[in-house]
């Protein structure tokens, strides 16, 4: 099944889905291989966000909890698209650095951890759709919780699930297990949105240094 350009296999795995997106990236990144020395380094990039990152990008939300085989197989596309851009060969070493520290391009499942951390913040801040909204409920908001720790630490109530494969994938769990993690100055319903991308993203990133 295809809903709004995202394939939903009948066991609801986007096993289907990332292998589609895999393969029109590359096919995309092998015409831009074949123009390379025609661009400069900024037309590149350009070119390689039109056709394949954002497309990678597209409804990643969906993609949390993903087994890692899933995100690998999109990892390979960000790693490929990264050489293009660069104008390195498949087996140059550095590819970390360049994707880190060069591109400042966040790694498939950080991607997904930004867009989910973003999408809460909306949804706390009133700039998301209500159906995603009500399904972000503040540990203070509960009345038998008003006075915990996690309710002055900002965080938000997960509710119980019973599948481990699907129910841990879903928003309703995904986005408040991920606003949880999100060290407290994240959390601080006063930061401006701007600033909270820029934080988040930041935190990220050092998550790469710290390993």
């Amino acid at each position: 099944m295809r809903l709004l350009g995202v394939i939903i296999s009948a066991d609801l795995s986007l096993n289907r889905h990332v292998s589609v997106v895999s393969s029109a990236s590359f096919y995309w990144l092998r015409q831009l291989r074949r123009v390379r020395r025609s661009l400069d380094d900024e037309s590149a990039a350009i070119l390689v966000h039109a056709f394949v990152t954002s497309r990678d990008d597209y409804c990643n939300l969906l993609l949390a909890g993903a087994p890692k085989s899933v995100t690998d197989k999109l990892q390979r596309v960000m790693n490929a698209a990264a050489r293009v851009v660069s104008g390195t060969k498949k087996y140059d070493h550095g590819l970390t650095h360049l994707l880190h520290s060069e591109l400042h391009w966040l790694d498939v499942a950080e991607r997904v951890t930004y867009k989910l951390g973003v999408t809460v913040y909306k949804c706390l801040h009133g700039q998301a759709p209500d159906y995603l909204s009500e399904l972000c409920t503040p540990v203070a908001q509960v009345a038998e919780r008003p006075h915990l720790r996690s309710a002055s630490h900002h965080l938000l109530v997960v509710p119980r699930f019973q599948l481990d494969t699907y129910g841990r994938c879903t928003f309703a769990v995904a986005g408040p297990t991920t606003w949880n993690l999100f060290q407290n100055n994240l959390r601080e319903p006063d930061m401006q949105i701007d600033c909270f991308r820029r934080t988040l993203k930041t935190c990220l990133f050092d998550q790469y240094s710290a390993h």
